[in-house]
């Protein structure tokens, strides 16, 4: 039963069978290539009892196994690794066929390979998921044929292992290695320039050269009797919390990935560099519910915490209560905080239904309204039209558009810090924000 799940023909077989049909036709005219053929025949069969004598007598003739990470980074190209080992006494033909988790839709994944004896052999590929969850690898399947090419011998390799894909791991260690190395800058990430002090006295020392004068201490001064100065450091420790709206208007995708997971995946990249920078960091999720609550806690290791968080998000997608929100803030965030809400709105009209629930928000804490441009309309804009129908699409393209810059001038005219942005552009003009509002001294 063994041997028939893993016997297979090899395609070239058929061509062997369709030269020896064409000669037994030809023979009915042409008699003296009837034994021939007949020949031919029994040499076929020979071979092909021979090709399944190579294949099946070498013991652990195929090693073979699939090396995959703990996790997988959403949204991002993730590299595989298959490792294979022949033991066959002669070059082995190799067709690997390794099966995807259902969520990548691609069942045409092949790679050829050959291997001659005690080769090891090492094949990367990459895969991109845009969802998060669980995926189930399938069977990792080698045919392998002899230099005969008759019979293919079937090997089989782990079967269903699965891997949970998280929040994009790596592009939060891209902008880590970044911050880290003082070169923000390579990923769009703006030099700002620090404006004055913030409120956090550190100590008096002595003037020297090059102190800011503004700083002396008067008092100091005069009891010393030399030059004295006021230090400041950086305020630290601020709580910074950052609020995803999990209803239907952030089910919206883009190049793949919807704008709720646009939204986690620079949540976790901002999260590790606020942590980074001494920051407490919170997160909040909401849609008809507070659905998730994690207090602003400054720890490294609470990086943790939040990833988990926001690799068991999920949602029905349903509208937003920003009634709740609000309540939930007051109740909950009693320090005044950085917030950072990641939504969208379509219509100035939605937005105004939401306005007042901002307004009281913006009113004791630092509110930053971060929502998405439609790059989708961007052709129907920049594209000549050409016929009527063409003008009318370009002409609804533009009246969004121009709604989208109603909205954030509509915010920021309630004192409300505004981040509009592309998707793709998320996480860079967020961690701009943050770095402008620290070095503003807002909060």
């Amino acid at each position: 039963m063994r041997f028939l799940k893993s016997f297979y023909i090899h395609n070239k077989l058929f061509w062997y069978l369709a030269f020896l049909v064409a000669c037994f036709v030809l023979s009915f005219w042409l008699p003296v290539i009837y034994p021939i053929a007949w020949i031919l025949t029994y040499l076929l069969v020979a071979l092909f009892v021979l090709d399944l004598y190579l294949l099946y007598t070498t013991p652990n003739a195929i090693e073979g196994s699939r090396n995959l990470p703990k996790k997988l980074s959403n949204s991002d190209q993730n590299v595989l690794e298959i490792q294979l080992k022949s033991r066959y006494p002669f070059k082995v033909s190799l067709s690997i066929i390794d099966e995807l988790p259902i969520q990548f839709q691609k069942r045409d994944f092949e790679y050829r390979t050959t291997l001659s004896r005690g080769d090891a052999f090492l094949y990367n590929y990459s895969v991109r998921p845009v969802e998060r969850g669980e995926y189930v690898f399938g069977n990792l399947n080698l045919y392998a044929s002899s230099p005969l090419q008759i019979a293919r011998r079937r090997f089989v390799f782990q079967k269903d292992q699965m891997v949970p894909v998280y929040p994009s791991i790596i592009q939060m260690q891209q902008y880590d290695f970044l911050a880290m190395s003082n070169k923000l800058t390579q990923f769009g990430l703006k030099k700002i320039r620090r404006i004055g002090h913030t409120q956090e006295f550190e100590q008096i020392k002595e003037y020297i050269k090059g102190d800011d004068v503004r700083t002396l201490n008067w008092k100091a001064t005069a009891k010393k009797n030399h030059l004295m100065v006021n230090q400041y450091q950086d305020e630290r420790s601020q709580p910074i919390y950052s609020i995803i709206d999990t209803g239907r208007v952030m089910k919206m995708p883009f190049n793949g990935l919807s704008l709720l997971d646009y939204a986690i995946n620079s949540t976790l990249a901002f999260s590790n560099v606020a942590l980074k920078r001494n920051d407490k960091t919170g997160m909040v999720t909401f849609s008809k519910n507070i659905e998730t609550f994690v207090p602003a806690v400054q720890k490294i290791s609470h990086l943790n915490v939040i990833l988990e968080k926001l690799y068991n998000i999920t949602t029905e997608f349903s509208d937003s209560d920003f009634g709740l929100l609000y309540a939930h803030i007051k109740r909950k965030i009693n320090q005044r905080s950085l917030l950072l809400l990641y939504s969208n709105f379509e219509h100035i009209s939605a937005l105004k239904r939401q306005l007042p629930y901002l307004s009281a928000i913006a009113k004791k804490h630092v509110l930053v309204v971060i929502f998405f441009e439609n790059t989708e309309l961007e052709s129907l804009i920049t594209n000549p039209a050409e016929d009527l129908q063409a003008i009318y699409h370009k002409t609804i393209a533009e009246k969004f558009n121009l709604e989208k810059k109603l909205m954030q001038r509509e915010l920021q005219q309630h004192g409300i810090q505004t981040i509009l942005t592309k998707p793709e552009d998320l996480t860079i003009n967020t961690i701009n924000k943050y770095l402008e509002i620290k070095a503003r001294g807002i909060i």
